[in-house]
């Protein structure tokens, strides 16, 4: 008996942390142009990133030295790397051109942003842009630097509290009347 009572209470409680946390929803090119919301709005709008990404470049190449014709690699390769994880809030910094959003994720700088816009390959989400893509990966900048990223980040989208967005504040007013003097 005393552990079914554990078992209910540890039911309701998981229910409710789960009815606090955001319900994440891709955003959409429909949402957008459902709701047409100005430069003004999308910038007051928190976005989340919906999967982890890795930017990655080599910042030096290091120093090598030939040795009985053989190259050795004294200092190594130095590479920098920029990982945003899933659910990293974000915000719109501006729009490049219609249907992309230059997002920021980090508070150092608005110089540190990806651009996202609609991907008919994935249901017209706002997904990670490439400058271009293969099929290993693709090319961004990030900070006014060139970064390589994996072919896994191309599907990386923008996500929203949609509860949040469709929350509309009613002014209620009561007209009292008005009478002859």
């Amino acid at each position: 008996m005393k552990n079914a009572k554990l078992f209910f209470l540890l039911v309701i409680s998981m229910t409710m942390l789960a009815s606090c946390s955001p319900t994440l929803t891709p955003f959409t090119q429909r949402l957008q142009s459902q709701y047409d919301w100005s430069d003004a709005e999308l910038k007051r709008i928190q976005f989340y990133v919906s999967k982890d990404i890795v930017l990655k470049r080599e910042a030096s190449g290091g120093t090598s030295e030939i040795i009985a014709g053989e190259i050795k690699v004294v200092d190594g390769r130095n590479i920098d790397q920029v990982i945003i994880r899933k659910g990293t809030p974000g915000v719109l910094l501006f729009q490049p051109k219609e249907n992309r959003f230059a997002v920021g994720f980090e508070d150092s700088s608005d110089s540190k942003f990806l651009i996202f816009g609609p991907s008919p390959k994935a249901g017209e989400r706002y997904v990670l842009l490439a400058s271009q893509w293969q099929r290993r990966g693709g090319q961004v900048t990030y900070d006014g630097r060139k970064y390589r990223v994996d072919s896994e980040n191309a599907y990386a989208a923008l996500m929203v509290d949609l509860k949040k967005i469709r929350k509309v504040n009613v002014k209620n007013r009561r007209a009292t009347g008005r009478r002859v003097n």
